[in-house]
């Protein structure tokens, strides 16, 4: 994929008469299509949108008419990065609409599947999407050159990552071992322990890249906005919790999600847009790190102080810097709970269910923000209503906004093609999964 960037300028000598106009079609190193718009005109922004034109896809009419079992493994394939993130929102939802629980030995896997994903996804987005823009280069290839250590060990970080989800999942891309208050196929206990010798092992690489990141550049820009992500009393929230927004301290249980999101349209976004206290909201490793600072993992918490991450932080381009803190908080905690659940005897479970009517939603943190999954059933057990509303989809809005705050104060200081680029950058340093954020608008015939 290529971006195509027009830029015009018509400034007179002084910087604050610029007119300029900018129009980047589909930004580079992002998952899915979206472009950005900036017209300046005699200094005052006249139009600026973040255009998300990516088709519709209509996956929660997808499990419409099917049986409870087979909801987890069809909304798994909304996305290939996400596909974890959406299976297990959806088991838990499902779980939740036909009053199902689940042992600890389940919640256990749960758990370390869904950090295997926040492993391999902010690996990814953070050394191959998001560093080329720190160090001034298009792509990772120039790093490669330039950096092949470090690129080898952020390689490394990903395979390992990706073993992680195959072990437990039974393999990497939409996982089939995961099932309804269970697994159908527990994962090899020989290869957990392996497993958790790599672990341990990636820690000295994971040092070394923090060390590369420490010696890096953000652009100082912020804005104050409301930080929504889950919040347990007992864990730093990622599997489960309450609602809490930033702005308020309030709690919202996850069956009352639409209380939060208030999902709107506007039209140059196929996507959907949310706002809750404020205007806008942002999801992510950021808003996790401000919300639950106090619950990361102390290494964790060591490393943001190394790389001068501070709460409350609002400066949106450190989501990458809070991405690598949650690498470090996972790793560890993954450690733990590896050594916890082997300290046990695992053992198979019975997964039958009993499928009735009934409605439930979750939520769960993925690496991109809170994902809300919601499912309803007849009275034959049949998916008869469906809801997701997914992170990106909730930051759009958030993005936009800050562009709008940050393009007044970048004029007077770089030129034109350097502004597109700060623009492209705040894009991916929310690490967007556009084609997840489009889905199905209800509409009438009348």
């Amino acid at each position: 994929m290529s971006s195509h960037t027009n830029v015009s300028n018509s400034a007179s000598n002084s910087s604050s008469k610029k007119t300029v106009h900018i129009k980047i079609d589909h930004v580079t190193r992002l998952e899915g299509h979206g472009s950005i718009l900036i017209d300046v005109k005699k200094g005052e922004v006249k139009n600026l949108k973040l255009e998300i034109v990516e088709a519709n896809r209509f996956f929660e009419n997808l499990v419409l008419g099917v049986p409870p079992h087979d909801v987890p493994q069809t909304v798994s394939r909304i996305c290939g990065i996400c596909c974890v993130g959406h299976q297990l929102a959806a088991i838990k939802a499902v779980e939740n609409a036909l009053g199902l629980s689940i042992s600890p030995q389940t919640r256990l896997l749960h758990v370390l599947l869904n950090e295997s994903q926040f492993l391999q996804s902010h690996a990814l987005h953070l050394y191959f999407l998001a560093i080329p823009d720190y160090v001034g280069v298009k792509s990772i290839l120039p790093l490669a050159s330039s950096h092949p250590e470090l690129i080898k060990k952020a390689l490394k970080l990903k395979k390992l990552a990706n073993d992680f989800t195959t072990i437990l999942g039974g393999r990497a891309l939409h996982p089939m071992m995961p099932t309804l208050i269970g697994w159908r196929k527990l994962p090899d206990k020989d290869k957990l322990t392996a497993l958790l010798e790599r672990l341990k092992d990636s820690v000295t690489d994971i040092e070394e890249m923090i060390d590369f990141i420490g010696k890096l550049t953000w652009p100082d820009y912020e804005r104050q906005t409301e930080y929504v992500s889950l919040k347990h009393p007992d864990e730093y929230a990622l599997y489960e919790g309450e609602i809490f927004s930033s702005e308020t301290g309030q709690l919202v249980s996850e069956a009352d999600y639409r209380q939060v999101t208030n999902e709107f349209t506007v039209p140059h976004s196929t996507s959907k847009w949310s706002r809750w206290n404020r205007e806008s909201y942002m999801v992510g490793a950021l808003a996790r790190v401000n919300n639950n600072f106090s619950q990361l993992h102390p290494h964790a918490q060591e490393v943001a102080g190394t790389l001068n991450l501070s709460v409350p932080c609002y400066n949106p381009y450190k989501n990458n810097l809070a991405q690598m803190v949650e690498i470090v908080h996972c790793t560890h905690h993954c450690i733990e709970t590896l050594e916890q659940l082997l300290s046990q005897d695992l053992h198979m479970e019975d997964i039958h269910y009993q499928a009735g009517k009934g409605i439930g939603a979750s939520a769960i943190e993925v690496p991109r923000g809170i994902l809300f999954h919601e499912y309803g059933f007849d009275h034959n057990g049949i998916c008869n209503h469906a809801d997701a509303v997914i992170p990106t989809s909730q930051n759009i809005n958030n993005i936009e906004r800050d562009m709008n705050a940050f393009v007044p104060l970048m004029l007077p200081l770089m030129e034109q093609d350097k502004l597109a680029a700060h623009m492209e950058m705040l894009l991916r340093a929310y690490d967007p999964c556009i084609s997840c954020s489009v889905h199905m608008l209800d509409v009438t015939f009348v």
